[in-house]
């Protein structure tokens, strides 16, 4: 099982891609999701998002903020800024 991750700019996405799980922290702490994760939606607060991609090493975006929502092993993040640099997608 994986999830199916995309990582939204305004302006483009970031990172799109399948993976074995995704953490970030929200306004309300540090969050982990993995397959199977019951649906959700959240505030993300400023600071990392980690993706272990299915193949591959581990990404690692830096958001200022924004929203993340989880349904049926899909998650998608929506960040009002990003400083992706690097980042291999």
């Amino acid at each position: 099982m994986s999830l199916q991750v995309e990582i939204v700019a305004p302006d483009r996405i970031v990172w799109s891609g399948d993976a074995r799980q995704l953490s970030a922290r929200t306004v309300e702490g540090e969050i982990g999701i993995l397959p199977g994760h019951e649906p959700m939606l959240a505030v993300l607060g400023n600071g990392d998002v980690l993706v272990d991609p299915v193949d591959g090493q581990r990404e690692t975006v830096t958001i200022d903020g924004g929203f993340m929502s989880v349904d049926n092993d899909k998650v998608t993040l929506v960040a009002e800024r990003v400083d992706a640099v690097g980042l291999g997608a």
